[in-house]
């Protein structure tokens, strides 16, 4: 069992269900007789091990009750009291969420209880099935353990004995996960906050003497495994920090060479390259020799090692890490797998440089690090969700370190990616399990948009695209990669990455092709005369592989770009297509927002992303970030640098105030959005978000003028 997250999804919740059996339903006066718990591991009802224990209540047990539960005086007269039963249950529940029908009943009667016995009482996080489904279907006739399981069609097996109970509201609660989700309630704060808002029962509640069911616990607890962070491994990434070019030596070469070479060399470990020549090498081809391996060896062959080939000690395929990802998962893969060095590989695929333990000595993150591996090595739907549900506790901690909202967006945009890398695989799992056999050919998933770009925030959707090596529209090739690319979208929908509302998804058909479709799809946009013609289109060069054929994803980007360059009225479309920036200052300077709210998406930073993008593919700009593309821009001499600079920083600032509402927002049980409420803005940062929109007033002028120049 994990700690405790506001952002676990519901899917991915470790729970205990408890139920129990009383001698009335008073709960100042009723007494336990019977208590019982079973778990819910990761989204999973486990009835391997589940709780059950008579409890003597100290005083006859009246009839009516008893004829109910069936629980009568001689039942539970060899019992023991509350007082020895209430640390078992504890240690069963063991800090996770409590589940339970009606739960503030039970939580009220175990408060008594313990009051009585001179017990402390500690409230658990809880939710009630009850609330849940009036939030789901408040028009339900009732919402009674029978009604809620004749709704969603599960069995009643052992009604009012408390293991009974317990079992079949912990299936009504899986069952409604689904429609949660489809009312846009994913995660336990956002569930939490749903029942919160169900005032005239919980009033009604509250007289009856119950314990209120949904109470969250505070911010600084529910983080405390993040609240402190090295936040330098989320700062930087690999590239900054690798050994480059890596040594190679031939895999004939002979282990007293290997030696040499790293004394000569002065490193640590050495590359062998398996597929001879001097070809670029990937991880597959390559192999690595390191100082304890050369010593492993003379310690079991002796002085004979040295003229015996290196290949024959080295370790095969090289483990690896992108030089474009961030120090931490480097630490979490040296981690997990137990091992030294990391070859690193550029966005093709090859191998560039190394990196070593060495290299990363002083870099000791805390646990966080971890995430990255977590979703890397997920074995199904739920475990992943969990491993992404920390990603905003990291985020608070690199916010309360002064991370920039720059870098902590890349953070959340390598880690989506490789969230979708994850989708990927455990989708062509599914399509083996049902009989579809492994792809029929190669192919490249992507992200595109601000994952493309490194820029994504917590309010995020699925923007993916897929290239395939080859087959025709509607092609036994386009039709399996359709089926996969439903189950990604799925996937990611369930862990907490909704549809995207704009249908850029795989799973549709103008999001999948061939590289030769492709290139057709890309002629035609540049043939297109209308901005409605390209909705959507601009993202498409944010794109990024992250999973499949680097090669393909890498190809289909260069190519994009090669045929949009110097299309000035192409670009000047795209622009058009993504619409208007909204006002975000009114005429005396003052901020135009709704309801103390303003969206600094729609009134800042996708114009400057929208700007920076049509201007790098205008000018032949080949990079994805928005700050790359605008000092790209800036190196070609066009336009004035100081503009440039002021959209620069109008964008960390846009980005450093979302992430700060969004962490907010999330913790409070409230949906990420891309609104900031500025009554609670210090001045300084209202200063800042003043100035940012000023930057940006006459953005639209600025892009055609640039658009033309060159």
């Amino acid at each position: 069992m994990t700690a405790v997250s506001n952002a676990t999804p519901l899917i991915a919740l470790d729970a205990v269900v408890i139920d129990s059996e009383t001698t009335g339903l008073d709960p100042a006066k009723a007494r336990l007789v019977e208590l019982a718990a079973v778990r819910i591991a990761a989204g999973r009802l486990d009835l391997e091990r589940p709780f059950r224990r008579l409890v003597r209540p100290g005083e006859p047990i009246p009839a009516s009750a008893s004829a109910i539960h069936g629980i009568d005086d001689a039942a539970v007269a060899e019992a023991p009291a509350f007082a020895a039963v209430w640390p078992e249950l504890q240690d069963y529940i063991g800090g996770v969420v409590v589940i339970g029908h009606t739960l503030g009943f039970d939580l009220a009667v175990l408060r008594h209880e313990c009051a009585r016995a001179g017990l402390p009482w500690s409230r658990p996080r809880s939710l009630d099935t009850r609330l849940l489904a009036q939030v789901v279907e408040p028009d339900l006739a009732g919402f009674t353990l029978e009604q809620l399981a004749a709704w969603l069609g599960i069995a009643v097996e052992g009604r009012h004995s408390a293991q009974g109970d317990a079992v079949t509201t912990a299936r009504i609660f899986l069952a409604m996960l689904p429609k949660l989700r489809e009312g846009q309630i994913r995660t336990l704060a956002e569930a939490e906050q749903a029942c919160r808002a169900l005032t005239d029962v919980l009033d009604e509640q509250h007289r009856a003497g119950w314990v209120e069911p949904v109470a969250a616990p505070a911010r600084a607890d529910a983080e405390r495994l993040f609240r402190r962070i090295d936040s330098y491994p989320y700062r930087h990434r690999i590239r900054d920090l690798m050994s480059a070019p890596p040594k190679f030596i031939d895999a004939g070469a002979t282990l007293a060479t290997a030696l040499a070479t790293l004394m000569r060399e002065r490193c640590s470990s050495l590359y062998v390259r398996t597929s001879g020549g001097d070809a670029v090498s990937r991880p597959d081809d390559t192999g690595i020799v390191t100082e304890r391996d050369i010593l492993r060896a003379v310690a079991e062959h002796g002085a004979a090692a040295l003229d015996l080939p290196a290949s024959r000690f080295m370790s095969r395929p090289l483990a690896t890490v992108p030089a474009d990802a961030y120090v931490y998962r480097a630490i979490g893969r040296m981690s997990r797998m137990r091992i030294r060095h990391l070859g690193v590989t550029d966005e093709a695929g090859h191998v560039i440089g190394a990196l070593s333990q060495r290299d990363l000595l002083r870099l000791r993150a805390q646990e966080a690090v971890s995430l990255g591996d977590e979703i890397d090595q997920a074995p199904d739907v739920p475990e992943l969700g969990r491993a992404w549900a920390k990603l905003p506790q990291v985020a608070a901690g690199l916010i309360s370190e002064d991370v920039a909202g720059r870098d902590i967006a890349g953070v959340i945009s390598r880690e989506l990616g490789a969230l979708t890398r994850r989708a990927a695989i455990l989708a062509e799992r599914r399509m083996r399990d049902a009989g579809r056999g492994t792809p029929p050919c190669g192919y490249a998933l992507a992200v595109l948009g601000s994952a493309g770009r490194g820029e994504s925030l917590l309010a995020l959707d699925q923007d993916n695209a897929l290239v395939f090596a080859e087959g025709a529209p509607d092609g036994p090739e386009d039709r399996w990669f359709a089926a996969l690319a439903e189950h990604i979208a799925d996937i990611l929908h369930e862990v907490g990455v909704p549809y995207c509302k704009g249908g850029v998804m795989a799973k549709n058909p103008q999001w999948r092709g061939s590289l030769a479709t492709w290139r057709e799809r890309i002629a035609g946009w540049i043939r297109r005369t209308r901005p409605e013609d390209l909705l959507s289109v601009d993202i498409f060069f944010d794109l990024r592989g992250v999973h499949g054929d680097a090669g393909l994803a890498a190809s289909l980007w260069h190519e994009g770009y090669a045929a949009a360059r110097g299309q000035a009225a192409f670009a000047k479309l795209l622009a058009d297509s993504a619409g208007a920036l909204r006002p975000g200052l009114g005429l005396f300077g003052n901020f135009k927002t709704e309801q103390g709210r303003i969206d600094l998406k729609m009134t800042g930073l996708f114009g400057v992303v929208t700007a920076a993008r049509v201007l790098a593919v205008c000018h032949h700009v080949l990079e994805r970030s928005t700050p790359a593309r605008l000092a790209g821009i800036r190196a070609l001499g066009l336009g004035a640098a100081s503009d440039l600079e002021a959209l620069d920083q109008a964008q960390a600032t846009f980005l450093d105030l979302m992430v700060g509402q969004q962490i907010a927002d999330i913790d409070s049980g409230r949906p990420a959005t891309n609104t900031v409420a500025v009554k609670g803005l210090p001045g300084r940062e209202r200063d800042r978000l003043r100035a940012a929109l000023e930057a940006v007033r006459h953005l639209d002028a600025l892009t055609r003028d640039l658009l033309f120049k060159g």
